[in-house]
């Protein structure tokens, strides 16, 4: 009787995808999304006037930032996972802070003027 097994992608353990490379590319991207949808849940209270700047970086360090670095101890990142991870971050303080713009021209901090 032959039987042939199938051999398992990558599994959940303790809340942690294990693959068979070893790679945390997936993991990244499972914690980004996990991150997104952490953000979307409290965007009401981040968008919200009444709170103060200082107390909405605190909700995004004690609420949002723990699910996206859960486990980050063990992981071992390249440039570019690194880079994911701080754009996700850039992305979420954006949209704490809103846009900047140069008090005296009035033009956005993204735009590059050229002189």
């Amino acid at each position: 009787m032959n039987s042939t097994f199938d051999r398992v992608e990558g599994f959940k353990y303790f809340g942690t995808t294990l693959t068979i490379q070893n790679s945390i590319a997936e993991e990244i991207k499972s914690r980004l999304r996990s991150g997104s949808a952490c953000y979307h849940s409290v965007q009401t209270l981040l968008s919200s006037r009444l709170l103060s700047k200082n107390l909405k970086i605190k909700i995004y360090r004690t609420i949002i930032l723990p699910v996206v670095l859960y486990g980050c101890e063990t992981w071992s990142l390249t440039l570019l996972e690194e880079r994911k991870l701080s754009v996700f971050e850039n992305m979420v303080l954006r949209r704490i802070f809103g846009p900047r713009r140069d008090e005296v021209t009035g033009i956005g901090g993204d735009c590059i003027t050229r002189r």
